[in-house]
């Protein structure tokens, strides 16, 4: 009897330490929420890829339950794994962006605030929660947010510092490393099997960076599959599917191990990527486009094909993967995230959080102009902070955020900036201010938008080794720009503003001139070096009389537009072919094809850049005087008398977006939206 109960009470202690479930954090790189061959939607068959195919990935889905409301916690890659590994917002986390910001030298009207650089020794971890519970831990892939690397910050093993630049050395048959990090994930999983111990492991995958290092025989599948499509949306394609045969392999191995009863598999992308029509917006903005991910879970108590409709995000998983270990230590109060646990359950209520709405915080240029979003019930606001215009949407009724509500529902917009304003003061985030050095004169160029290649977050480490140069979040490689910056901008309600008439003509001084010296709405009157400008300041929108020119307002009028291609100057077509001999030129984010919304975005600047007294109208002087370094300016240029449809020598803002627009629709010959660039 004596020696049998030393036996029972092992037994007993491996029993308990079984009964912890293992966890499986599969976390993709730059895959949009329609980057999947499975729905992220049960009622809309576009929330899924036509042509990437994903089997793997899709029988997880069919095994477990997707989360069609799952927010990553930024747009941009290391504010999302610093937000994972804390609990925290990235804006709590004072980590905005993953390049550094613009500068004064940059010439934008706003400076952006500039990141911390790596995380603390004093946060607590995720991993470090989890090793107090007695899980083996690891970190394979891409970390990114330096501070040592994931053995420093809870992780028993790891890849070490790594950033984009590991990826690069890695080619077929192991491209981007989803192989050989499966291979040390599946190591770690049998070792923990046999030593009766739960795991907790992050597979943080390179991929969809270096989509010129996908399979050959993949890439060859795609080009037949999207024909016209360009080179980078071709290799997207093939590594998103090495990337389902990666997972497919780990799969097959919690089977083998016979531990797929007591792990939980949790698939999410690190931020959204440009999803042309079903989502407004893409990477390096807040739209639905940029944040909106693709969630799936699978594991014990998790019914098969199921779905749920609540909203949850990233650094909910903190407290869940908690929750479900165990974990007795007290957890910081710092942490935003709600556990969702009972969401696995089935049970159809929101996720408990410290508060309840969502904010989403972009004070920098890349995408977009500065803003943040607020999230609350079914409601979204988006507010700017170059012009202090607040935009509402339903997202019940308008997942792709076209209608904007804001002057239909005034008192629920202002409500929630001001919610948006109070939590930004409470958690001290970082707010961009005035540049005292912008020249309206001298605008910056669209590519000085993606943040420069400046940025890094990650060193040389034990997963493959670097490159010299340091890549940024918004780079492949040092030459190529891997962002979708500017999908964001898509048209608005028809019709819900437009902007003001011109005043006479020769260009006269008809309305209130938005000046530097004038206080523009949504900026801090303090100067940079002023700490506090760097906390949130309500904000008014433009009065009746201001000019407007947002890039919101010249999606308005280009879609009420006039202007006249076809009806004054130039012959019907003339200003489409224009567009099409320039769509190389117009193509700023390099993927293939110039959206209207990219248009849009590239003909608001250059507007201003054209209107030197910024009195929102063009007289015949300033846009046969001037000629800005953008492309889009020479399509005013080349077709003056088409866009001056009046003929009075003066260019209204309706004109110029009018005539573009006629110009897009023209070219747009297969009416998809889009005109190839190559």
């Amino acid at each position: 009897m004596k020696n049998l109960l030393p036996l029972f009470l092992l037994l007993v202690v491996s029993s308990q330490a079984t009964d912890q479930p293992n966890i499986l954090f599969l976390l993709s790189d730059d895959q949009a929420w329609t980057g999947l061959s499975c729905q992220m939607h049960p009622d809309m068959p576009d929330s899924k890829s036509g042509v990437i195919e994903t089997p793997n990935i899709s029988r997880l889905a069919a095994e477990g339950m997707r989360f069609s409301a799952a927010y990553s916690p930024a747009s941009v890659c290391a504010p999302t794994r610093i937000s994972l590994q804390t609990g925290k917002s990235p804006a709590q986390c004072h980590w905005t962006k993953a390049a550094g910001s613009v500068t004064e030298a940059d010439g934008f009207k706003l400076i952006g605030p500039q990141n911390r650089r790596s995380i603390e020794a004093s946060e607590t971890t995720i991993g470090e929660l989890l090793q107090s519970a007695d899980y083996t831990t690891a970190h394979f892939g891409k970390w990114h947010i330096s501070g040592g690397g994931p053995e420093q910050h809870g992780y028993d093993e790891s890849d070490g510092d790594t950033g984009n630049e590991a990826a690069a050395p890695f080619l077929p048959p192991n491209p981007v490393d989803i192989f050989g990090m499966g291979e040390r994930a599946m190591n770690v999983m049998t070792k923990s099997a046999q030593a009766k111990k739960p795991f907790f492991i992050q597979m943080s995958y390179h991929a969809l960076h270096y989509p010129q290092n996908a399979p050959r025989e993949l890439v060859e599948k795609y080009r037949m599959l999207i024909p016209g499509g360009n080179e980078k949306e071709i290799g997207r394609a093939a590594l998103s599917e090495a990337l389902d045969q990666g997972v497919g392999q780990l799969l097959e191995k919690i089977e083998s191990l016979g531990i797929a009863d007591n792990t939980y598999v949790i698939y999410l992308s690190d931020n959204g990527s440009s999803t042309r029509q079903t989502l407004r917006g893409g990477k390096g903005g807040v739209w639905e486009g940029g944040v909106r991910v693709p969630l799936i879970v699978r594991g014990p108590g998790i019914a098969a094909n199921s779905w749920s409709h609540q909203r949850v995000v990233g650094y909910d998983f903190y407290p869940t993967f908690c929750e479900l270990a165990g974990v007795q230590k007290d957890l910081p109060d710092t942490i935003e995230g709600g556990s969702i646990t009972h969401l696995f359950r089935g049970e159809d209520k929101p996720v408990e959080r410290p508060r309840e709405e969502l904010v989403f915080h972009f004070p920098h240029y890349q995408g977009d102009t500065p803003h943040s979003a607020l999230l609350l019930d079914h409601w979204k606001i988006m507010h700017f902070y170059e012009t202090g215009e607040t935009h509402l949407f339903d997202l019940a009724h308008d997942i792709a955020e076209r209608r904007d509500l804001a002057e239909e529902k005034p008192e629920i917009a202002e409500a929630m900036k001001q919610k948006l304003f109070a939590y930004l003061a409470e958690i001290d985030a970082r707010m961009p201010v005035k540049n005292p050095s912008y020249d309206p004169d001298n605008p910056p160029s669209a590519d000085k938008m993606r943040g420069g290649k400046n940025g890094g977050g990650g060193k040389k480490g034990q997963g493959g080794g670097g490159q010299k140069k340091r890549m940024s979040e918004e780079s492949d490689t040092p030459e190529n720009t891997e962002s979708d910056a500017n999908d964001s901008d898509s048209p608005d309600k028809p019709g819900t503003a437009e902007m003001e008439e011109k005043k006479g003509k020769g260009g006269g001084k008809g309305s209130k001139r938005m000046t530097e010296d004038s206080g523009e709405p949504g900026i801090p009157s303090t100067t940079p070096e002023t700490p506090a400008s760097h906390r949130p300041q309500p904000t008014t929108t433009s009065s009746a009389t201001e000019i407007d020119v947002s890039p919101a307002a010249f999606q308005r009028v280009a879609v009420a537009g006039t202007g006249g291609l076809a009806t004054k100057g130039n012959a019907p077509g003339d200003g489409a072919l224009w567009v099409t001999d320039h769509a190389g030129e117009l193509d700023t984010n390099d993927d293939g094809a110039v959206s209207q919304n990219e248009l849009m975005s590239q003909a608001r600047m250059a507007f201003h850049a054209f209107d030197a007294d910024q009195n929102g109208v063009l007289s015949s002087a300033e846009y046969e005087g001037r000629n800005p370094k953008m492309a889009v300016a020479g399509f005013l240029t080349s077709n003056t008398t088409a866009v001056d449809a009046n003929s009075d020598f003066i260019i209204t803002a309706k004109e110029f977006a009018g005539a573009l627009r006629s110009a897009f629709d023209q070219a747009d010959s297969d009416k998809d939206g889009s005109i190839p660039s190559r």
